[in-house]
C-alpha cells in the first residue's frame, strides 16, 4: 500500500490520527528533507528525502513489497505534489490510498480567526501569477508564494498598479513554533523581508460598479483632450470582441475613455494607453483612477515606436496615429498576424489611409459609420444635434 499523506505544516502535530496511523505502520518513508526532520516517534529509520515523482517511482521499484508512505507538506489536494505522482502510481497499478493534511490556507485563516469559504485561492509558487488581475476579479485572494514571488513581490506589484492601499496579511511558519503574521497596507509589505515558507491574504476596498460598455461621456475626467463618444466606444468594443483576459492596446488613447473601458471588459487582461500628449497622457491616469482601472498602463510615447516594447496584443483599437497608419498596422500585425483591428475615422483622408493600410497588409476591410444625433432643449422644444459622422474600420484575414 502506497499511503500519500499531507502533513500540513510539517510538524508531527499538525498530521491527522490517520496519518500518523499510516506513517507508523509504513516500512519505507519517502519526502523533503524538511519533513522527514520532523518525523513523530515510533516510524521507520528507512527515510530517503525524495520529492520528485521519478525518484519516487525508483525508490518504490528498488522496495516493492514494502508499504510505503509518500509525504507532502500541506494537504494533498491543494496545489501539491501528490497531484502527479496520484496518476502514475495507478496507472503502474499500485494500490494507493490519499490522506489529506491541514493546508496552509486553513492554517492562516485559523490563526487569524477568518472563515476562508470566500477567499479566491491562488498559487504564486512556480507557475505564471498576476496579483493585479487576481485582486480586480476578487475582492479577497489568499497566495501561496515561493521562488520569485514573495509576499513582498507581490505587494510591490499592486502597490506599482496602484493597489498599494489594499490591505494585507502575511503568515511564516504557520503551525510551527516560529508563526508570525503580519499586517499591513500592500505598500507597507512590499517593503519587508519575510521568512520563506510564507502565504499572503489581499483584501481591497469595493470597486466601482463596473457595467456594461459605454459609459456616459461626463463620467470620464475630460478637459480639453478629443474623447470618443459613448456611442462609438460601445460600438468598438463589440467590433474587438474582447474576452475578459486579453491583451489589449489603445493607439493614440486621448483621455484614455476606450482605454478604461477596454480595462474594465479585460479585468483579467492588460490594457496599454499609447499616447504622446503631455494633457492627455495625465487626463488617462486619472481616468484610470477614477474607474480603478488598474490593469491598464499608459505607455508614453508616439507610435509606432512606443510599440516595440508592448507584448503582442489580442485585439487593438487605433483612435489616431499621427499620419503613420500604416506603420502602426504593420507593427501591430508583426507583434500578431492575427490580432482583431478597430480603427476609428471622422476625416475621408483617415479612413481612406486605414482601408488602403489594411488592404495592402492582405487584411479585408470592413466600414460601418455610425452617425449619433442627441437631443437638446430649446424652450419647450427637444431638437436634434448632430454629431460628427464616425467610421470603424474593421480588418480581418481574406
Amino acid at each position: 500500500m502506497i499511503s500519500l499523506i499531507g502533513m500540513g505544516s510539517g510538524c508531527p502535530e499538525s498530521l491527522t490520527a490517520q496519518g500518523l496511523a499510516a506513517l507508523q505502520s509504513a516500512g519505507l518513508i519517502l519526502g523533503a528533507k524538511r519533513l522527514l526532520e520532523h518525523l513523530p516517534a515510533g516510524c521507520t529509520d528507512n527515510c530517503k528525502a525524495v520529492y520528485k515523482p521519478e525518484e519516487i517511482l525508483a525508490c518504490l521499484a528498488a522496495q516493492p513489497d514494502t508499504d510505503t508512505a509518500v509525504l507532502y507538506s500541506g494537504d494533498t489536494g491543494f496545489y501539491s505534489g501528490a497531484a502527479k505522482l496520484l496518476p502514475l502510481l495507478r496507472v503502474m497499478g499500485y494500490s494507493v490510498r490519499v490522506l489529506p493534511g491541514l493546508s496552509s490556507v486553513q492554517l492562516l485563516a485559523a490563526a487569524v480567526g477568518r472563515p476562508w469559504q470566500d477567499w479566491k485561492l491562488v498559487s504564486a509558487h512556480g507557475r505564471a501569477c498576476d496579483p493585479v488581475a487576481e485582486i480586480l476579479a476578487h475582492p479577497q485572494v489568499f497566495f501561496l508564494t515561493g521562488g520569485g514571488d514573495t509576499p513582498a513581490s507581490l505587494c510591490a506589484k499592486l502597490t506599482a498598479a496602484g493597489l498599494g492601499a489594499a490591505h494585507a496579511l502575511v503568515g511564516e511558519n504557520l503551525g510551527t513554533p516560529a508563526e508570525a503574521i503580519r499586517f499591513g497596507l500592500a505598500r507597507e509589505l512590499a517593503e519587508q523581508t519575510f521568512a520563506p515558507l510564507s502565504v499572503l491574504l489581499i483584501e481591497r476596498e469595493a470597486l466601482p460598479s463596473r457595467r456594461t460598455p459605454g459609459l456616459p461621456d461626463n463620467a470620464f475626467i475630460r478637459g480639453a483632450v478629443p474623447m470618443t463618444k459613448q456611442e462609438v466606444r460601445a460600438a468598438a468594443l463589440a467590433k474587438l470582441a474582447v474576452t475578459p483576459t486579453d491583451t489589449l492596446w489603445d493607439v493614440g488613447a486621448g483621455t484614455g475613455s476606450v482605454s478604461v473601458e477596454l480595462a474594465l471588459a479585460a479585468p483579467a487582461g492588460q490594457v496599454y494607453a499609447v499616447e504622446c500628449d503631455p494633457e492627455a497622457c495625465a487626463l488617462i491616469q486619472q481616468n484610470r483612477e477614477k474607474f480603478a482601472a488598474y490593469n491598464l498602463t499608459l505607455i508614453e510615447g508616439k507610435a509606432p515606436d512606443a510599440l516595440d516594447a508592448l507584448p503582442a496584443p489580442d485585439a487593438v483599437f487605433i483612435g489616431g496615429t499621427k499620419g503613420n497608419m500604416d506603420a502602426v498596422i504593420d507593427a501591430v500585425l508583426h507583434k500578431n498576424p492575427v490580432a482583431r483591428l478597430c480603427i476609428t475615422a471622422i476625416a475621408l483622408e483617415t479612413l481612406s489611409a486605414a482601408v488602403a493600410a489594411l488592404t495592402a497588409h492582405g487584411l479585408s476591410a470592413e466600414v460601418t459609420q455610425i452617425a449619433v444625433n442627441r437631443t437638446k432643449t430649446a424652450g419647450s422644444l427637444h431638437l436634434l444635434m448632430a454629431n460628427n459622422p464616425v467610421f470603424l474600420i474593421t480588418g480581418a484575414r481574406t
